[in-house]
């Protein structure tokens, strides 16, 4: 797979993964209705916000891994030609 096709199917899988499984199956299942904060704590949802930023560079690093070193993508249909053996897969199989 030539390298522009792999950035751009990496792309595009980046903006629809994350679409789907994070916004669309949530919604899905609690149609955005915000229950009370686990044990009544707020600071629960900062701490999973915070999270949720802290994970944002490995998995944009794991996809630009996936684009430009092992010419594919993350998405089952369009794997990558080589082994991504840098980065976070180094030391974990799946870090995404």
């Amino acid at each position: 797979m030539p390298k522009t096709i792999a950035v751009l199917g990496s792309a595009l899988f980046f903006v629809v993964a994350p679409l789907v499984l994070a916004g669309f199956v949530p919604w899905w299942i609690t149609h955005w209705e915000f229950r009370p904060a686990f044990f009544g704590f707020e600071l629960t949802r900062a701490i999973g916000l915070m999270l949720i930023i802290a994970g944002v560079p490995g998995v944009v690093d794991s996809f630009a891994r996936f684009a430009l070193q092992g010419l594919g993508t993350p998405a089952p249909i369009a794997p990558t030609q080589k082994l991504v053996v840098t980065g976070l897969y180094r030391y974990v199989r799946n870090p995404i």
